[in-house]
């Protein structure tokens, strides 16, 4: 099992492609306020995030993840 802070630096690392803006990550963060990430961006960070954990995120998982500690939260369960 992964911990969470591992899991936490790794999502991390795949958003600073995508933030632009150079927002300050943490658990609050949101990818639609914060990050101000469109539908495509959001698609693309997904693959990422699955890539590099070798897990599938649901669309309906997708649909209530929010936040960057919602992400970590979701990856941490789908490791198991």
């Amino acid at each position: 099992m992964t911990d969470r802070a591992s899991v936490f630096e790794t999502v991390k690392a795949q958003i600073e492609p995508f933030n632009k803006k150079g927002v300050e990550l943490t658990d609050s963060t949101t990818f639609a306020g914060d990050l101000e990430w469109d539908s495509l961006t959001v698609m693309d960070f997904v693959a990422a995030i699955e890539d590099e954990f070798d897990i599938i995120i649901t669309m309906n998982m997708q649909a209530e993840i929010e936040t960057v500690g919602q992400l970590v939260d979701a990856v941490q369960k789908l490791k198991g």
